[in-house]
């Protein structure tokens, strides 16, 4: 019994250790990360019961659920925390600290308007000023990250 109780704390103590490292490479375990991190996985919960449960899913010719297009979804969300890696990496050699918060927030933004259109397709309402907001907000960030020189 007492060598089960090594083995859990040494596969712990290596998880502590993974995760600490990808937060670190991140940027650390901020709110931004968090939201965006917490963003990405109710979008993907989402996804997957429009798929699921409702059928309406546009990722796959069916609607229904699709292990493809599963998995092409979390490859998505993996290329989106590379961008937020660079970004980290981009903070760190120019000294600055506001690359890698602008590509978080465009990309909650995103992920946000991702909910919305799954919730959407489930049939729950929500205000059109909400996902206004939210648009306005991703393209104010999407214009920031293009450097059109667009401050407001």
């Amino acid at each position: 019994m007492e060598n089960l109780a090594n083995v859990k704390n040494g596969v712990l103590a290596a998880l502590s250790f993974v995760f600490g490292a990808v937060t670190q490479a991140l940027g650390g375990w901020d709110v931004a990360l968090q939201v965006l991190i917490g963003c990405m996985s109710v979008d993907y919960i989402t996804g997957l019961v429009v798929a699921a449960v409702f059928q309406k899913s546009n990722k796959s010719e069916s609607g229904a659920l699709e292990s493809r297009a599963g998995f092409k979804g979390l490859c998505r969300k993996g290329g989106v925390l590379c961008l937020v890696f660079v970004a980290a990496m981009l903070d760190s050699a120019l000294g600055v600290t506001y690359v890698r918060p602008a590509v978080c927030f465009f990309f909650i933004a995103n992920e946000a308007l991702s909910i919305l259109e799954n919730l959407g397709l489930m049939g729950v309402p929500y205000p059109q000023n909400f996902k206004n907001m939210l648009q306005a907000l991703k393209d104010k960030n999407d214009g920031d990250l293009k450097g059109d020189g667009q401050n407001g």
